[in-house]
Order: C-alpha cells, then sequence, then structure tokens
C-alpha cells in the first residue's frame, strides 16, 4: 500500500479521472476528502471508495478551497496529496464560444487548479513535502479542432504547472500534471452518445487501439502521489494509447 495513512484531496471526485483516481488512492492506502459540485457522483464515488469525506461546492469559489483544506488538516493533521481533476468542456471555436462559456471553462480548469493549489502548499510548506497533481491533456500538447477554450484551459494548466513546480521545489513540493488522451468518461461519453463518428475516430488513431479505461491510470497517479517520484518535478505526463504519437 503506497499511500497508507497519506491525506489527499481529490477535486472533480465526482466522475472520471477524480473518481478513478480516488479508487485507486483509497486501494492504495490513503485518506481521502472528495471535492465536486455534483453531490449524488460525489456519493456514488463514496459508496465505491468506502470511507472518505464529501465536501460539495465550487472549485472555482477561492473560500472553498481554503474551508476545505483548513477542514482536511484540523481532523487529520496533514495534507500529502492535492489533485486538481475538476474540468468543463463547451466546445466551439474561437468564433462560436460565447464569453460566459469560455469564462466558465477557464473558473472550473484553471481556477479550479491555482485556487487548490493555493490553499495546500502553505500546509505542505509546514510539512515540507508534498504532491500536487494537475489535469491537464492531450489536447494541449497534440492540439484539437473545435474546442478552443477547453485546449486553451489546459495549456494554461501546462504552464501553471511548471511554475508552480519551479517556485515550490525547495519546499520539498513536487508538481506535475497528468496528460490524459481519451479516456471512457461521463465526458467522452456524452461526446460519443452524440456523435458515434467521432469516438471511432478516436479509436481508430490510438495505436494501442482502444480508448483508455480507469485501471490504466494507476501506475502513473499512484507513481505521481508516492515517494517513488521524489525527483520528478514540472512533468506534464502524457497518458493517451500513443495518440499524440501519430
Amino acid at each position: 500500500m503506497r499511500l497508507q495513512g497519506r491525506t489527499a484531496i481529490i477535486t472533480g471526485a465526482g466522475s472520471g479521472i477524480g473518481r478513478a483516481s480516488a479508487k485507486l488512492f483509497a486501494e492504495e492506502g490513503a485518506r481521502l476528502a472528495l471535492v465536486d459540485r455534483d453531490s449524488a457522483g460525489l456519493q456514488e464515488t463514496l459508496n465505491l471508495v468506502g470511507e472518505a469525506t464529501m465536501h460539495i461546492g465550487d472549485v472555482g469559489d477561492a473560500g472553498f478551497a481554503e474551508t476545505v483544506v483548513g477542514d482536511v488538516v484540523a481532523r487529520l493533521g496533514r495534507l500529502d496529496i492535492l489533485m486538481t481533476a475538476a474540468g468543463f468542456s463547451c466546445g466551439g471555436t474561437v468564433l462560436t464560444t460565447d464569453p460566459a462559456d469560455w469564462d466558465a471553462v477557464f473558473r472550473t480548469n484553471v481556477g479550479g487548479t491555482w485556487l487548490w493549489a493555493r490553499a495546500a502548499v502553505p500546509q505542505m510548506q509546514r510539512q515540507k513535502s508534498g504532491s500536487i497533481i494537475t489535469l491537464a491533456s492531450q489536447l494541449a500538447i497534440a492540439g484539437g479542432k473545435g474546442n478552443s477554450a477547453y485546449i486553451a484551459a489546459k495549456g494554461a494548466i501546462v504552464s501553471l504547472t511548471r511554475t508552480m513546480a519551479v517556485d515550490f521545489a525547495t519546499d520539498g513540493i513536487r508538481v506535475n500534471a497528468i496528460a490524459p488522451g481519451y479516456f471512457l468518461s461521463d465526458m467522452s461519453r456524452q461526446f460519443i452518445d452524440s456523435n458515434p463518428e467521432l469516438g471511432e475516430g478516436w479509436r481508430s488513431r490510438i495505436p494501442a487501439g482502444r480508448l483508455g479505461e480507469p485501471p490504466d491510470l494507476r501506475g502513473l497517479v499512484v507513481f505521481l502521489a508516492s515517494d517513488a517520484s521524489c525527483y520528478v518535478v514540472g512533468e506534464s505526463v502524457v497518458i493517451d494509447g500513443g495518440y499524440t504519437l501519430v
């Protein structure tokens, strides 16, 4: 159990990669605080992991981030892992994206990374240790079509990850990003259900021949959360079945 006794906060834990990571962390012995605005989804995740605290709210709210981190530290005494997996996408080019949707995408993806790191770092500095795992996307590296706000936000997360890694490495805090390709998640299923040809196009391009599934994350997310990655700083690690290679 590589995370035995570690305390982890996971945003976006009500679905997708956040839920999958919560399950993996729990199996490795971590104590969990689950964060999402979807109370029903969060309850489903809690049912999967067995024991955790639930925190329902908007990850783009600075006060919410500070309250949750403060509560976790007060109850458990420390914070070892922060994973900012909350995400939102609206689709569209720069011409078709509504300004309100653009702001909402950045509030959740970028704001939901910055504000939670801002709340977590002081405790990690006091401990002289901690791992922050942000959620980028292979689209931030390979590019994509018709999803300008989301891709721009994920690119910002890559840059934010790098600068945080440099800022806090001497405090014993590691900051790294995972950049997933096409995984079977609630978000991707919505796209596939509305456009089956799109889903088949994704599959046909992936050298591994399939979309990613939650167990495929174990090696990477547990590695980045554990001491095994003690010398990995500021990386954005692509996990996409080879999509970006072709």
